[in-house]
């Protein structure tokens, strides 16, 4: 079947990017999952799937929504992370946060160049990508948040963080190469489980994201460019900005949510797209 984005305009490829970066800016940082978003809602509008090169680009824009929103924290890391190699003070919090955030990015890191250089075509057409699986997918990770909300203990702060809290959180982060899973929502999952404040647990997920989503956006960027040629890189120019914007604001939305509210809302929401999901699937599937 013929792509439908193949035969767009210039200005219906900007629009549909502006609005493909709406999606990644509200999702990519919220425990929803943009990937699922990305892929599912596209689809529903007739767009059909942008894909996975297309989708890795459009999230530069959270990446320089996330750099720009944490400058301070990140200079503070570089510091520290300086003054452990020179003054072997790997004990101060900002040396224990970089070390973590290292640690956390290697296990995404390597499954995802493995996926990239040995999986790439089949990955792309994948079962795991259908609706049916993003639906499920979300129902399971929406409960393990549920259960992380009711057993976590929710005394741990980013000060204290170790090498071992980025490892276990790294971990649960390399799972949101399953489409459905949501980064955000896997990475803030087992800080929960791991007894971490909610606030705390978002700040460290968002901070943990910056290599992983960076790396990703880079690789796929030339692919992502390559894939409609007759409009040139002004579109994803677009969904890049979009992306940046809104991003930044749902970073800013969700670090106040936390520091007052659970994320029940959240749960609900996930619970509720699978299962919709699964509807349409049911309905509209076989066509």
């Amino acid at each position: 079947m013929a792509d439908p984005s193949a035969s767009l305009t210039l200005l219906e490829a900007c629009w549909r990017d502006l609005v493909l970066g709406v999606i990644q800016g509200l999702t990519e940082f919220l425990p929803i999952s943009s990937t699922a978003h990305l892929k599912v809602v596209p689809e529903l509008l007739g767009w059909g799937d942008p894909g996975v090169s297309v989708t890795a680009a459009i999230q530069l824009g959270s990446v320089i929504a996330v750099i720009a929103y944490f400058c301070t924290d990140l200079s503070q890391v570089l510091r520290g992370i300086s003054r452990a190699f020179r003054y072997g003070q790997w004990r101060e919090p900002e040396a224990r946060l970089g070390f973590a955030m290292v640690l956390g990015t290697l296990p995404i890191l390597l499954i995802g160049l493995g996926i990239k250089f040995t999986w790439a075509q089949g990955y792309e057409h994948s079962p795991l990508r259908s609706i049916p699986s993003i639906a499920i997918v979300s129902i399971v990770m929406a409960l393990l948040l549920a259960l992380a909300e009711r057993v976590g203990a929710r005394r741990k702060q980013l000060p204290v963080v170790s090498g071992r809290d980025g490892l276990l959180v790294g971990l649960a982060q390399a799972l949101a190469l399953l489409p459905g899973v949501s980064r955000s929502g896997s990475t803030l999952t087992a800080a929960l489980f791991d007894g971490w404040q909610r606030a705390d647990a978002a700040r460290f997920s968002f901070l943990l994201g910056i290599p992983a989503i960076t790396i990703a956006g880079l690789v796929e960027l030339k692919d992502a460019l390559s894939a409609s040629p007759s409009t040139g890189p002004l579109p994803l120019l677009v969904g890049i900005g979009s992306a940046a914007v809104v991003s930044w604001l749902a970073i800013d939305w969700l670090l106040n949510f936390l520091q007052r509210n659970s994320t029940w809302l959240f749960v609900a929401y996930r619970l509720l797209f699978g299962l919709l999901l699964l509807v349409y699937w049911g309905v509209y599937g076989a066509h």
